[in-house]
């Protein structure tokens, strides 16, 4: 079966290998005719990013590109992004990599049009009626990792580096116009980030799924997300020339984003003050928190949990049954069990339990765990000590 289709959920999407080639194209029909290419150090420096920029400029678009980016990108990135697109008198942002690039790209799409600094667009009660949407730009995101499905969100994760604490930056509008999804860009991702940016997306499809919202359709998407990276994560891993299951993946990655719609949990609010903290990429976060977090919310997900394992289709079914397959999974794919051997220690426990329960994503865990409870779900994962 080829993998391609025209998406309209929950944006303008269009998935395929090849479709690259149609990107100029597209940014015409949006109406972009100097766009600001964003993305990080890295993919600037390689050469189908290069093609990329030769293609735009042969159809007559006049591109810059800005790759000032951290890999958790901050809020001097964001600056630093929009000072570009003013000076260059650009008319749209193609925002080209991984979530650091996506988020910076979009944010920097926000910003652009605005006389606010950044942080006045937290997502905190209705900052996010501050934004003069007309003078937000059109954006296009085209993913090169499967991981953070920032390309069909309302929403980037920006650090405050004054503050070292991240902030979720949120308003409708900086939902991509068109998502340009095309499995040949993620080709070339090394084995280890490719295993880590799939747990992120698996964290996603599972916090979702265990949130306590009525949301039925995330639900659904969840479960679908959870089962594809199940059957295609390893095989991606494995080969990174596969691309059946880069595509899955891919696909996987955005159904992630979608679902979490519902809310997410723990794993965040924990992986969010680590990574302005500690600077750590944040799906090795999150893939090495989650069976702790699963054990810490276990009196709440343990019915949902069983039913997810008869879903998926678990020879045994039940909450053991996949907790063993988490720690399966991650052993698999050379995931670290704790977050000592990501030289994280427990020096600073008490602020980031603190960070962890103000977290935004801590209010849709499906406990409400306090300060001393995120205490101690990290001191376990720095021990690895699951019960």
């Amino acid at each position: 079966m080829e993998l391609v289709g025209n998406w309209n959920y929950p944006t303008l999407y269009r998935f395929g290998a090849g479709r690259i080639g149609s990107l100029a194209s597209y940014a015409a029909e949006l109406g972009i005719t100097r766009p600001l290419l964003v993305t990080d150090p890295g993919i600037a420096a390689l050469d189908f990013l290069q093609d990329i920029e030769r293609a735009l400029n042969q159809y007559g678009l006049h591109v810059q590109v800005f790759s000032n980016i951290k890999a958790n990108p901050t809020g001097a990135n964001v600056d630093a992004g929009v000072q570009a697109y003013i000076s260059g008198r650009h008319d749209g942002v193609i925002a080209i990599g991984g979530g650091s690039a996506l988020d910076a790209g979009k944010a920097i799409a926000l910003l652009c049009g605005q006389h606010r600094s950044l942080w006045d667009f937290t997502d905190v009660g209705d900052n996010w009626k501050r934004v003069n949407t007309e003078a937000v730009p059109p954006i296009i995101a085209v993913p090169t990792t499967a991981g953070t499905g920032s390309e069909v969100g309302r929403a980037s994760v920006i650090t405050d580096d004054i503050a070292h604490v991240k902030r979720i930056i949120f308003h409708p509008r900086m939902m991509p116009d068109l998502v340009l999804a095309d499995p040949e860009l993620t080709l070339g991702l090394p084995a280890g980030l490719t295993a880590a940016t799939g747990m992120d997306a698996l964290s996603h499809c599972l916090e979702a799924y265990c949130a306590p919202s009525y949301h039925p359709m995330a639900v659904g998407i969840a479960v679908e997300g959870i089962r594809l990276i199940k059957a295609w994560l390893p095989a991606a891993v494995a080969d990174g020339s596969n691309i059946e299951a880069r595509s899955h993946m891919l696909a996987a990655s955005s159904m992630g984003a979608t679902a979490f719609q519902r809310g997410l949990g723990a794993m965040h609010a924990l992986a969010h003050p680590l990574g302005a903290l500690y600077d750590a990429h944040h799906g090795t976060l999150n893939a090495v928190l989650m069976p702790y977090v699963l054990e810490a919310n276990r009196p709440a997900i343990e019915g949902i949990i069983t039913q997810l394992t008869q879903s998926l289709g678990f020879k045994t079914v039940g909450y053991p049954a996949f907790l063993d397959w988490v720690l399966d999974l991650r052993a698999g794919l050379n995931i670290p069990h704790t977050l000592a051997e990501l030289g994280i220690d427990d020096a600073k426990a008490d602020i980031v339990a603190d960070m962890a329960v103000h977290d935004p994503t801590a209010s849709s865990n499906p406990i409400p765990h306090n300060a001393a409870a995120y205490r101690e779900i990290f001191i376990r994962s720095i021990n690895g000590t699951l019960t």
